[in-house]
């Protein structure tokens, strides 16, 4: 497949002037360029605005801050490109990372991403792409493993949207991002909707781009930690429906119950609390789950076990009956 040039860039932007700077610097130090960079402003006030329009961005000004999903939203809705690439602020991009995307796409391809490594390294992963279980907890594949792990191209069901393209075709059949989500945990819905729709990706690893990860708030400060307790339930109570969920409920509570442990042991415990509170008010099944999402949750799971190796997972296999082959589990 010829692989097209037209990408317009969406950067969803909340402060840190000083991050969009440089992902702004290694932007323009692309091989192919992006027919035209979106900021999509988030009520900032440290100079961000002006940082992005000395680069020559156009600015989408947003009334406060929505939230990472209804940001890129706006922007891809305004862009009239073929394809979206959605992008971070705290990540960097290596010079040949949007031509090595372009060149990885085939007929039919929805959304494509590549190896983010964390910020400062060159060989330690932040993530590849990403992948649920049955709980409704996602495991960016490979994050803090060594950068061999994610050498392999792949075709994909979910791209992590720190850095990524999207056909915009695509996120527009689907309504893009569910805004409910405000931020976090928002693609993996999204991925698990192309998993229904039978829209899938590709993963390709030469296209390279480092992460700071949280680099706003910090990863298990309150406000974010919130968010991810919210929007785990309420990943499952979008894409599943009262079939799936009773198959399910031991895994759920089991992740969820083990997630609020990880995040109490970092101080964080009273947040966890209030995210799954708020998403239990509120919690209404609305999925119809097509075999191929029943399928993907079987293999994704398949993965996560055999590929995960931190603490959390391996306490998760161990007390959620799952047993050596978790794709014969009932879903």
């Amino acid at each position: 497949m010829k692989a097209p040039n037209r990408v317009t860039a969406v950067i969803p932007v909340h402060n840190r002037a000083d991050l969009l700077e440089r992902l702004l610097e290694t932007m323009e130090a692309q091989t192919i360029p992006f027919v035209e960079v979106l900021a999509v402003d988030n009520g900032s006030t440290d100079g961000a605005v002006e940082v992005a329009v000395d680069h020559g961005c156009r600015v989408l000004p947003m009334d406060g801050n929505q939230g990472f999903a209804r940001a890129v939203n706006a922007g891809w809705r305004a862009a009239q490109s073929e394809w979206v690439a959605v992008l971070n602020t705290d990540v960097e991009l290596e010079p040949l990372w949007l031509e090595r995307l372009l060149a990885a796409l085939e007929a039919g391809t929805g959304f494509a991403t590549g190896l983010i490594l964390r910020h400062g390294t060159t060989d330690t992963v932040d993530g590849t792409y990403d992948l649920v279980s049955r709980a409704g907890c996602a495991w960016r594949a490979g994050h803090g493993r060594n950068a061999d792990y994610g050498r392999g191209s792949a075709s994909i069901h979910i791209a992590p949207a720190t850095a990524c393209l999207y056909r915009r075709d695509v996120l527009e059949q689907l309504g893009g991002f569910d805004e409910r989500y405000e931020s976090y945990m928002e693609d993996v819905d999204l991925g698990l909707r192309c998993v229904g729709a039978g829209i899938s990706g590709v993963y390709a690893p030469g296209a390279i781009a480092w992460h700071r990860g949280s680099a706003t708030f910090g990863k298990w400060d309150p406000r974010v930690v919130r968010l991810i307790s919210r929007n785990q339930l309420a990943l499952v109570a979008r894409n599943y429906d009262s079939t799936l969920f009773r198959s399910c409920l031991w895994q759920i509570l089991v992740g969820q119950l083990l997630w609020g442990a990880v995040a109490t042991r970092h101080g964080a415990g009273l947040a966890w609390i209030e995210g799954k509170w708020e998403a239990l008010r509120t919690f209404r099944l609305e999925g119809h789950p097509t075999p191929e999402l029943r399928a993907f949750l079987r293999e994704s799971e398949a993965e996560i076990r055999r590929r995960a190796a931190d603490s959390y997972w391996r306490w998760y296999f161990r007390l959620a009956g799952v047993g050596s082959d978790p794709g014969s589990a009932a879903v």
